[in-house]
């Protein structure tokens, strides 16, 4: 992975409190998996922030190197890793992940 392509994923990580890679945005995603995420943080009423990453194809290439995870969205919230869709659906489903959100996005 190339070190300029390392700054630019850590600089939009540290960014937003909560950051959402996935395929689309959070308007218009364009795979199901993105879309029941977007649908979980939506429903917290948190602001959140989504890259595109089909419109970066080095980018894509370059997130499943920097997370250690192939396949997308992936959920980053104050920082931290969280997962992928799976994850946050059964956090979600389990209370955990909605107070993680709103913890990230206070003062």
């Amino acid at each position: 992975m190339r070190e300029e392509i390392r700054k630019k994923i850590e600089s939009q990580i540290n960014q937003n409190k909560i950051l959402i890679y996935m395929k689309g945005t959070k308007e218009m995603p364009q795979c199901g998996f993105s879309a029941r995420v977007v649908e979980i943080f939506k429903s917290y009423g948190v602001p959140f922030e989504t890259v595109n990453v089909l419109a970066d194809p080095e980018l894509r290439q370059a997130l499943k190197e920097f997370s250690n995870w192939p396949t997308f969205p992936q959920v980053y919230i104050n920082g931290k890793f969280i997962g992928g869709c799976d994850i946050c659906v059964e956090m979600d489903e389990r209370g955990e992940l909605e107070p993680l959100a709103r913890e990230a996005v206070k003062g």
